[in-house]
């Protein structure tokens, strides 16, 4: 405290940081990056465990003898939905109506902002089937979901010819403490969000319903199953939600614990458990799946039905047939003996604080707590050492391009929806061309705009102009990427890895084309692009340029389509914010 409240010796130290600044900014940033990595080395990271005895494996003897009558339902099912041509509603009604469940459909329709490139029409309409066990021995305060979603062509008809053949196992139990949901979904995430929109009285995302007219409990846990074919060779858990959010990390312990006593091979990401960590190829392999679960979880995407449980605080997670490994075999029994000790096990679940967690294995966990923490004192840091910079803000010089950068963030949220029609009009494109092509065509006219901004100023630029705009757009950037990292931290990490860089050295007096070209390059448009490439490469599917760029348009649409319809934050957090704040980066690159 001495040496801050000496004058002389506080402004000696004010000198040394600010003489020592930039190569201690250098060798954080790199420290962190080393750090970040070196998570994925088994030692750095934490062992999953059991916390209660209640929820040890031991504690449940497994049950379930229909895996052929699951597969019997599946090919039934397949075959009234070809006759149907769609979701055949009255069968599953009659045969939920058959296991002794109270059955109830309700009926959905959701226009689409634009449309979707895999339905080709503006109106998505359809109908949610779902039947409810009633428990037997409780007052039925709570309940647990199991969902199959009801996909086009074979998809998913082996998940619900087991959904239906569990049913039919359950209802001749009468232990269960909790109502159980069977539910079947029409359109996938739509009539998921539909049906849980229903449940909860809720609508934020402009869905039209009909009413639930069936209520269980409050729902506690969902599991969504994903079975696509006759052999299944491993079990994924797939555990990323809408806008990164993930389960609670109890779920995948007991997941992958009961896979262990049964045999069945777990994975994640579609990626097998490696016991050589202390290899070259053990980290390799460690690290692929750690950063595949960071891309997936920045994107802000649902990558299942149980993304959007997530929401409404409902711990859930899909589970994934996978045909991969030739040496291993899942039967439909075995699946089903999981689902059924998972849904036994919810009575004595009680859940961890681990809610923020990485998985580099499906046995070990990295906690983001602790990467947030270290994120927000970063940034801290880096406020700090900026405003050791002497200045005197100037309001208009501040002000005018700050709000000049964030309409154009406005323009980018708000009109590639809205232009659709006249884009369409005038230039031969579909409207999802038109909405991705009017997103581009903006973000790249706003590079010709906010250079010019300090030509409305009085005068012209001044030295002190651009140092006070660098300062507010620094603080800014630290206060926006720590708020990230709250609610994605990998979103995060991403942005922080790609913009600090050339966002804390930029200066009007640095080879402007040289500069420009960096900055562009580490822009968040070449950062999603990136991102294309990568996520392709881990998953073992590398694309070439042009299939790359026509990636990055379908996720710049797909980003858009669940903005609107599911309430998906990225897209809004690049526009009006990330955005805004990189231009007035460049806006001091060309600073006169």
């Amino acid at each position: 405290m001495g040496l801050l409240s000496d004058p002389n010796r506080r402004k000696a130290l004010t000198n040394l940081l600010t003489r020592l600044n930039t190569p201690i900014c250098i060798v954080c940033y790199l420290a962190a990056i080393v750090w970040f990595m070196g998570l994925a080395f088994e030692p750095f990271t934490l062992r999953t465990y059991m916390s209660e005895n209640a929820m040890g494996s031991t504690m449940v003897e497994e049950r379930f003898s229909s895996g052929e009558r699951a597969l019997s339902l599946a090919k039934e099912f397949d075959a009234h939905k070809r006759k149907a041509g769609g979701m055949p509603v009255e069968w599953l009604v009659k045969a939920m109506q058959a296991r002794g469940l109270e059955v109830f459909t309700q009926s959905f329709s959701r226009k689409l902002p634009f449309p979707d490139e895999n339905k080709e029409r503006y109106m998505v309409g359809g109908r949610n089937v779902y039947g409810i066990l009633r428990a037997a021995r409780a007052p039925r305060t709570e309940a647990l979901v199991i969902t199959a979603p009801c996909s086009p062509g074979n998809s998913n008809n082996q998940a619900v010819g087991l959904l239906l053949a569990l049913a039919q196992y359950f209802r001749n139990q009468i232990y269960w403490a909790k109502d159980i949901i069977f539910l079947v979904n029409e359109h996938d995430l739509i009539g998921m969000q539909a049906w849980l929109e229903g449940y909860h009285h809720t609508n934020i995302t402009g869905m039209e319903y009909s009413p639930l007219q069936g209520r269980a409990g409050s729902i506690q846990a969902a599991l969504a199953l994903e079975l696509s074919g006759d052999v299944i060779t491993s079990l994924d858990l797939i555990l990323e939600g809408l806008n990164g959010q993930l389960p609670n990390l109890d779920l995948t312990n007991l997941f992958y614990a009961f896979c262990q006593k049964l045999g069945a091979l777990c994975t994640i990401q579609g990626k097998l458990q490696r016991n050589d960590w202390d290899t070259a190829e053990g980290y390799t392999h460690a690290a692929q799946t750690m950063m595949l679960m960071v891309l997936k979880q920045a994107c802000g995407r649902s990558w299942g039905d149980h993304g959007l449980f997530l929401r409404y605080h409902i711990e859930a997670a899909s589970i994934r047939g996978i045909n991969s490994f030739r040496h291993y075999k899942t039967d439909a029994t075995t699946i089903g003996r999981l689902v059924f000790v998972f849904c036994i096990k919810q009575w004595y679940k009680h859940h961890s604080v681990y809610f923020f967690s990485f998985c580099p294995t499906v046995k070990c966990y990295i906690m983001e707590v602790e990467l947030i923490c270290r994120c927000r004192c970063s940034c801290i840091t880096l406020a700090f050492s900026v405003s050791l910079q002497p200045s005197s803000p100037g309001m208009l010089t501040v002000l005018t391009p700050v709000v000049i950068s964030h309409l154009t963030g406005v323009a980018l949220y708000l009109l590639p929806v809205h232009l659709q029609e006249m884009a369409v009009e005038h230039f031969p494109v579909s409207e999802t061309e038109a909405v991705v092509l009017t997103a581009i065509a903006i973000y790249t006219a706003g590079l010709a705009l906010p250079h010019n901004t300090q030509r409305l100023l009085s005068g012209e630029g001044t030295e002190q102009g651009w140092k006070v705009l660098k300062l507010t757009a620094l603080l800014y950037l630290a206060v926006l990427l720590g708020c990230t990292a709250l609610i994605n931290f990998s979103l995060g990490f991403i942005l922080a890895v790609t913009l600090v860089p050339i966002t804390a050295s930029i200066t009007p007096h640095m080879p402007k084309a040289l500069c420009a070209l960096a900055m562009v390059l580490l822009s968040p448009a070449f950062t999603i692009l990136y991102c294309v490439f990568i996520y392709q490469e881990l998953i073992e599917a590398p694309v070439s340029v042009g299939e790359g760029w026509m990636l990055f348009l379908s996720v710049i649409s797909q980003g858009i389509l669940d903005h609107a319809l599911y309430g998906s934050l990225v897209y809004p957090l690049l526009a009006l914010f990330i955005y805004p704040c990189w231009l007035m980066f460049w806006n001091i690159l060309f600073w006169n």
